[in-house]
């Protein structure tokens, strides 16, 4: 099998994370923050050192972690932990539903949203063209999760800081591909997931909040702290952290960024090097409908001719044992701005694991599927 489909969730873990997943389970399964025995306390203590593993990845020294259970959950604390009614927050088209979703809700409930159509490498000046004296938050996703584009993020930064507004990164599809570094960048939250880039298993995600930035509890339960309180606390992190956390699946994040730090050069290389053949061969093809620039950041999205992508999806699978994924991938907006709204596109994800010989082997599946076509 050949896949690439690594934007969805990396398919190959490391050997570190999976003898992590093993020894979590013997040691690592009480409950921390609630007894005060030593199981708990050494759960407790793993728990801590992920937040600092994490902190210390994405270079965020004036910064806490809030571990969720993946990046939607992340997106949704921020976005409805932030804004009220009579706010105003600017986004792109470029956003996921993890973001369009929470928003659209707020628009219900009194929130203004701007949402910006343009490239998202000419978003900067578009931002400081919508920012009105109330509008309190920016939204921008640091990798397109259809089209491999990247936001120019130092550029977004600026125009935040020199208005004092908020500024939200999704970093679904960066963390783990791109160097992240959140002391230079100033942003004030940044959510990620941990079965992608990062090599953790699935059920772990998390917000990066600047110390100092107040965000209102979108779940409520036991804390471990204040119990005799039955208002919510909101201190961070625990506060936001209602009910008992995924220690095993945020084990299991810790080792999967050990990882990435010590392969870090490596897999940059490799990756880079996968990213330009792609895009070469890709490119190549006159056939399909390349939506993808030069600079994709690990994700090609096209068609081919006017077939419908989860027709060619499901021939790459079924005829080719080639996992990609098809359709509007939980990005609306994006296709409409490609106009692939009933059409879709298949998107093709690259990890450090993939190969110059499997994407020569899509490429030989893409002219067999034309054929198929034209035949």
């Amino acid at each position: 099998m050949i896949y690439f489909d690594n934007s969805a969730s990396s398919f190959v873990k490391p050997k570190i994370v999976k003898q992590a997943v093993m020894d979590a389970l013997d040691k690592y399964t009480a409950n921390p923050g609630r007894s005060g025995h030593k199981l708990a306390q050494a759960v407790a203590s793993e728990v801590f050192d992920t937040r600092e593993v994490v902190l210390n990845f994405f270079n965020a020294t004036n910064y806490n972690v809030v571990f969720t259970k993946n990046c939607s959950e992340a997106l949704n604390l921020a976005i409805l932990g932030t804004l009220k009614k009579g706010d105003h927050v600017i986004t792109t088209m470029y956003e996921h539903n993890s973001v369009l979703r929470p928003l659209t809700f707020l628009q219900q409930h009194g929130v203004e949203v701007s949402i910006i159509d343009c490239p998202l490498n000419r978003v900067a000046d578009e931002i400081e063209a919508h920012i009105k004296p109330y509008t309190k938050l920016v939204i921008t996703n640091a990798v397109s999760n259809v089209t491999g584009e990247v936001c120019p993020l130092s550029e977004v930064s600026y125009i935040c800081k020199i208005h004092n507004i908020l500024w939200l990164i999704d970093g679904a599809q960066s963390s783990g591909h791109m160097d992240i570094n959140l002391d230079e960048l100033g942003a004030d939250m940044y959510a990620f997931a941990g079965h992608k880039g990062l090599k953790a298993i699935t059920g772990v995600g998390g917000l990066v909040v600047k110390n100092g930035i107040k965000l209102n509890p979108i779940l409520f339960g036991g804390t471990g702290t204040e119990s005799e309180n039955l208002n919510q606390p909101t201190d961070i992190p625990e506060g936001l952290e209602a009910g008992t956390i995924p220690t095993i699946p945020i084990i299991s994040l810790k080792a999967g960024i050990k990882f990435l730090k010590n392969n870090w050069n490596e897999i940059k290389a490799k990756e880079h090097a996968l990213n330009n053949y792609a895009y070469q061969k890709l490119s190549a093809l006159k056939f399909i409908k390349l939506y993808s620039p030069a600079n994709a950041q690990n994700v090609f999205a096209f068609n081919v001719g006017g077939l419908d992508s989860s027709l060619v999806a499901d021939e790459l699978n079924s005829r080719f044992n080639i996992c990609v994924r098809a359709g509007l991938h939980c990005a609306p907006l994006v296709h409409k701005r490609l106009n692939t709204t009933y059409q879709g596109a298949v998107r093709v994800s690259l990890d450090y694991n993939n190969t110059f010989e499997e994407i020569d082997k899509l490429i030989y599946a893409l002219n067999k599927i034309n054929e198929m076509q034209s035949g």
